[in-house]
């Protein structure tokens, strides 16, 4: 069974795809970016056959409207955009998963206290931009001399938008992002779905050369105030770091942590068996306990 069309929210439409019709809690499913879609979290909606799984895009990206209005590329906006579609879907219980940005996202609307979130799922999560940046930095140090060179140089001069540049972040995506390869079809999807003015607005020209307005974003002194049972999951070379999502966990309590030993920032295609088996645990779990 799929159901799918159009929310208004602040801003334009977003467009939702609803995937089976289980009777357990349904999930919803934040993607990253920002400014990516739902193309990449596709493989969840296997779920579908004990819960109905929401995919969305979120406005800017994908099949949502992509309005021109940079005003709207703020982070409380895409929190009642989420507010918003979760009541026009009926969704009085729902788990929620972010992944990336979606774990951004995430966090600041368990932060409003939103009623019947029955769980949250924190898929290689960002939730200290000084931390991310200082891990990736670390991280760089392990390319070979020439890539870092070109990443400085044309960070510096700023010419991040040089093709010289996006061959050498690919250095870096192949070791942290995805380190298994995507047929050129799906990529050359992927492309056309992303939302270049949100991701660039909103976080930077790559993923460890943050500008953008979330690049002072720190929510580490503010996880405290979730409740809700939580796991948090990363890949062992996810340049969201095992030490970081370690330390967002050991923050919340009632939450769990699981590393994905042969993946990096990509587990549910790395992984994607051992990933949907640890979801589908944790959340099923959570139902038995509640």
């Amino acid at each position: 069974m799929i159901r799918e069309g159009y929310v208004q929210v602040e801003g334009g439409r977003v467009w939702y795809q609803m995937l089976g019709s289980g009777n357990a809690v349904p999930l919803l499913v934040l993607h990253g970016g920002p400014g990516s879609s739902h193309l990449g979290m596709r493989r969840l909606g296997e779920l579908q056959q004990e819960r109905p799984v929401i995919l969305y895009d979120q406005l800017g990206c994908g099949k949502s409207d992509r309005p021109t209005d940079s005003s709207l590329w703020v982070v409380d906006r895409f929190v009642r955009e989420l507010a918003t579609l979760r009541d026009a879907l009926n969704l009085t219980l729902v788990h929620i998963l972010g992944h990336s940005w979606g774990t951004m996202l995430l966090t600041d609307y368990l932060l409003t206290q939103p009623d019947g979130v029955v769980s949250a799922v924190f898929s290689s999560p960002c939730l200290s931009v000084a931390r991310w940046v200082a891990d990736a930095n670390a991280y760089r140090q392990g390319l070979p001399e020439a890539v870092q060179s070109t990443l400085k140089q044309c960070e510096l001069l700023g010419t991040t938008q040089s093709g010289e540049y996006k061959v050498a972040t690919e250095e870096y995506m192949k070791r942290h992002v995805c380190r298994v390869s995507v047929p050129i079809e799906e990529r050359a999807e992927r492309d056309a779905a992303f939302g270049d003015e949100v991701y660039h607005w909103m976080w930077g020209p790559s993923e460890f050369h943050a500008t953008g307005n979330l690049k002072t974003y720190e929510r580490m002194d503010r996880l405290r105030e979730i409740h809700v049972p939580a796991l948090f999951t990363c890949g062992a070379y996810d340049e969201a770091t095992p030490a970081s999502t370690r330390a967002y966990q050991a923050l919340v309590a009632n939450s769990k942590l699981h590393v994905f030993p042969n993946s990096s920032h990509s587990p549910l295609r790395e992984e994607p068996e051992a990933y949907l088996a640890t979801i589908r645990e944790f959340l099923t779990q959570v139902e038995l306990d509640t």
